[in-house]
């Protein structure tokens, strides 16, 4: 039997309670797979690594002596979601969005949370991707983030809180929809038993969002033009950006692929200059118009952001929406909710400390080898310090980080991510996981149901990010609550 020998190690297991025994929805799952004989469960395994190699599913990882190309590694055991558990993890996150939008809408107008003094000031005007220039800039709807992933841990105890934001180009949905294709052909019976929610809806629910966007003016309301903008075959996510692209039925463009003429946008085509109406870009702020921004971008369009001012064209995400990114206002987000909704917040997020405030520095100077300390506007596990993980040499250097630039640093306490199964090539270990579901916002909030499971790989690692060793599985939320 697959997992006669599995250890839950005294963490939270997804699939097992603290006695060993398999939690109800995850029954079929279980008995699925437990029966299955080794050798037959490494071919599936083994076949879909290879339709990975195959379709060319990969990632890039950079300054890396292994080659930058690599298959992205996927896990044939699905984390499984009851319903119930779904719902409340569905409203916490619309909830969260929705709260977010207002406060990017109110801190590029009139401000009011910071005359309120919710937030200091500085803060969110000393924030690395707040844009001064888009004050009162004018959006479609005023909605300023379409497309958002919400990374969820849960602790020792199995509660889900909200690790970090990513309101600018969050990445990995093209991940979710190949997994789910793998698993389905790998398990097809198991899938088919365990009844569960589908994603496959995902890339048309996004190009109807960002075809609610397009300019009032346009004379295209009925079929707007919608390109995706990408930087390139080199970068580490273009595999998700083409397979997209090509799920909606899009052009998948690079910025010499468009022009900017009379305050409007056209793409080249051999048939002339196609306008254009939404632009579903996969580049940050800084290298989208080098007239405005980095004017050494080549990977931009000269004219688009008048183009946008002037309500000809519509950016998802919309630019600036990075300060809300921000792990300093992070750690107000409670706050915002509060503010703008009138409600508590139905997620909770990390204890957090923040290196600006004088007590807080003094605590996590005191207790460096003890917390996670993140730098606020790194990604993908970058510009971080794992304290208890961490050599002496790397405790010093973050300290002297701290003291030079205290307003760019957080700290928590390491949380014990929950765990999951995960075959290590013999048999059934724990690693640890963590959960990035897709929200889009159209005409209203949707949370497409499941979303991207990534797994540490590395036995004891705590890091799941693709380009430090991490790989991911299916997420499945199952139709029915599960019986007990």
């Amino acid at each position: 039997m697959l997992f006669d020998n599995y250890q839950t190690d005294g963490f939270f297991d997804e699939m097992f309670d603290a006695n060993g025994v398999p939690r109800p929805h995850y029954a079929t799952v279980f008995d699925g797979l437990n029966n299955v004989p080794k050798d037959e469960y490494k071919n599936k395994q083994a076949a879909v690594e290879l339709a990975f190699m195959r379709g060319g599913i990969t990632f890039t990882v950079y300054n890396d002596s292994l080659g930058t190309e690599r298959i992205f590694p996927f896990d044939c055991v699905p984390r499984v979601i009851p319903v119930e558990e779904w719902e409340v993890i569905e409203q916490g996150l619309i909830q969260r969005l929705h709260a977010l939008n207002l406060f990017l809408h109110d801190i590029y107008h009139e401000q009011k949370i910071l005359k309120d003094r919710i937030i200091p000031a500085q803060i969110v005007l000393g924030a690395k991707h707040f844009r001064r220039e888009f004050m009162h800039f004018e959006v479609p709807k005023d909605i300023y983030v379409h497309i958002c992933g919400s990374d969820l841990i849960r602790d020792h105890d199995g509660r889900y809180l909200v690790l970090e934001d990513n309101l600018r180009c969050p990445s990995g949905a093209s991940y979710m929809l190949e997994n789910r294709s793998a698993l389905k052909r790998a398990f097809p019976d198991l899938f088919q038993a365990a009844g569960v929610k589908p994603v496959v809806g995902y890339p048309q629910e996004l190009l109807k969002s960002m075809q609610f966007v397009a300019p009032p003016n346009s004379p295209r309301q009925e079929h707007p033009n919608v390109v995706l903008l990408t930087p390139g075959v080199y970068n580490s996510a273009y595999f998700e950006h083409a397979f997209l692209a090509r799920q909606m039925g899009i052009p998948i463009v690079e910025g010499r692929d468009l022009v900017a003429r009379d305050f409007k946008v056209y793409m080249r085509s051999t048939a002339g200059l196609v306008p254009v109406d939404v632009i579903y870009r996969r580049i940050d702020d800084d290298f989208l118009d080098p007239s405005v921004f980095r004017p050494d971008s080549v990977l931009g369009v000269p004219g688009l952001v008048n183009a946008a001012r002037a309500g000809n064209v519509c950016l998802a995400n919309s630019i600036g929406t990075g300060v809300a990114d921000d792990k300093v206002v992070y750690y107000y987000v409670p706050k915002i909710i509060k503010y703008y909704l009138g409600e508590e917040p139905i997620l909770s997020q990390v204890d957090t400390y923040l290196a600006s405030e004088a007590q807080d520095r003094t605590y996590i100077l005191e207790n460096l080898d003890k917390l996670v300390v993140k730098s606020a506007n790194e990604a993908g596990g970058y510009g971080m310090l794992m304290g208890p993980w961490a050599s002496s040499e790397e405790i010093e250097g973050f300290r002297k980080n701290i003291l030079a630039n205290p307003r760019n640093f957080i700290a928590q306490p390491p949380i014990s991510l929950s765990r999951h199964p995960t075959w290590d090539g013999d048999c059934f270990e724990g690693r640890h996981i963590d959960l990035r579901p897709y929200i889009l916002y159209g005409d209203k909030i949707t949370v497409t149901p499941g979303g991207l499971t990534r797994v540490a790989l590395r036995k004891g690692s705590l890091v799941v990010n693709s380009s430090q060793g991490g790989g991911s599985k299916d997420t499945w939320v199952l139709q029915n609550k599960a019986m007990a």
